[in-house]
């Protein structure tokens, strides 16, 4: 007879529980988590606490959510990996962990330690497995900072081209603004446009954070989710001319050090608010055309 308990659990989807794992695989799992402790700490301690990575425990927390709901799904699925492409991957994934853990360079060490997790599941789970699960593996690649020359290529151009826009619609509106070189000048003040354009360094952080809300929201209608993510960036890149806008004005009327102040956090707070309400706004707009790709269906 059927417990209250049983009689009451939803019929959905099924209950996550841990799946029964053989002794090697356990060992394999022990091992993983020893090598990825001292390495996420470092992380933690040097990347969670910045702008750029202070999205880490977020991604980290909601991406190992994200396994614990899709594993017991995909887990019939299982297969060994295949044993040659495992001696041909961890090898060189422990290298390049080791030879950047011995230097110090956090950011290959976390991608080092991301691939060599990745194969050991591959090694555990099989090339099926990975497939269903590329989403939540792919998310939690976010965890880990990427280079500070990437990201400094990447985003100067677009720090160069948002701090001209700003200057050129305050002067239009007849704000006494210009700028020089790396700098914005309004009224007595200087601005260095690295500064005002910081919040650009978390574009990181908003394309993970947007990206988990498309997936989870979305995750049926694959065609639509992939429109979506195409306005991550366009989204982050107009939430940070808002900002700069901000502590432009916010200098011009309180002076520099109000805005190198908690008016510098505000001014970021701000421009995560406007980019999540932005990606909500688009996707409320455009529900005609998710019911369009989706058949009707989301």
């Amino acid at each position: 007879m059927s417990t209250a308990a049983e009689l009451n659990r939803p019929r959905g989807r099924p209950t996550p529980r841990l799946p029964s794992l053989s002794r090697s695989a356990w060992l394999l799992l022990i091992g993983c988590i020893a090598l990825a402790t001292p390495t996420m700490i470092t992380v933690a301690r040097f990347s969670w606490s910045t702008e750029q990575g202070g999205h880490g425990p977020l991604v980290l927390a909601t991406g190992l959510w994200l396994l614990w709901r899709e594993v017991p799904r995909v887990w019939p699925l299982r297969r060994p990996g295949s044993a040659l492409v495992v001696a041909l991957l961890l090898p060189i994934c422990l290298l390049f962990y080791l030879l950047a853990h011995i230097t110090g360079i956090i950011e290959i060490e976390g991608f080092a330690l991301y691939g060599a997790l990745i194969v050991a599941a591959y090694a555990l789970l099989g090339g099926t497995v990975l497939r269903e699960l590329w989403f939540p593996i792919l998310y939690l690649g976010f965890v880990f900072p990427p280079p500070d020359q990437v990201v400094a290529v990447i985003t100067q151009p677009l720090k160069i081209a948002i701090s001209e826009q700003a200057v050129n619609l305050l002067y239009a509106l007849g704000y006494p603004i210009g700028s020089s070189g790396v700098s914005i000048q309004i009224a007595q003040y200087d601005l260095l446009v690295a500064a005002a354009c910081a919040g650009l360094n978390s574009i990181i952080s908003l394309t993970a954070i947007c990206l988990f809300y498309i997936y989870v929201r979305h995750q049926a209608n694959w065609r639509y989710a992939a429109l979506l993510m195409l306005t991550i960036v366009p989204i982050a890149i107009f939430a940070n001319f808002i900002r700069v806008i901000l502590l432009i004005l916010i200098t011009y009327y309180f002076g520099d050090a109000a805005a190198q102040g908690f008016a510098h956090d505000f001014a970021g707070l701000v421009m995560f608010l406007v980019s999540v309400l932005t990606i909500f706004a688009i996707d409320a707009v455009a529900t005609p055309l998710r019911r369009a790709l989706g058949n009707g269906h989301d």
